[in-house]
């Protein structure tokens, strides 16, 4: 009996950056690119690691200037800000 593969491409999971959050000072209207994949060298931002993956950046628009916690993990459910999940990892 043979074993078919399909050329389908695999679900990428995340590499975790780090078990906590990323505080950045954020501009209001300024348009950053967050990193899903958890390789790039510029986290929490994209640098473009993904490429060759099924993942991709995600693009956010602060709304207000301030702090905010981007998610470090990859498994918050409010991306790309942390929801604690790291907590449990």
């Amino acid at each position: 009996m043979s074993e078919q593969t399909s050329s389908a491409p695999k679900p990428a999971v995340p590499h975790i950056a780090q078990k906590a959050p990323f505080a950045v000072e954020v501009e209001e209207g300024k348009i950053y690119f967050w990193c899903a994949c958890g390789l790039s060298s510029r986290q929490p931002f994209c640098d473009g690691s993904h490429k060759g993956t099924d993942m991709q950046s995600l693009k956010w628009t602060a709304d207000k200037s301030g702090k905010v916690w981007f998610c470090g993990c990859k498994a918050t459910a409010r991306q790309p800000m942390c929801d604690g999940r790291h907590k449990a990892l």
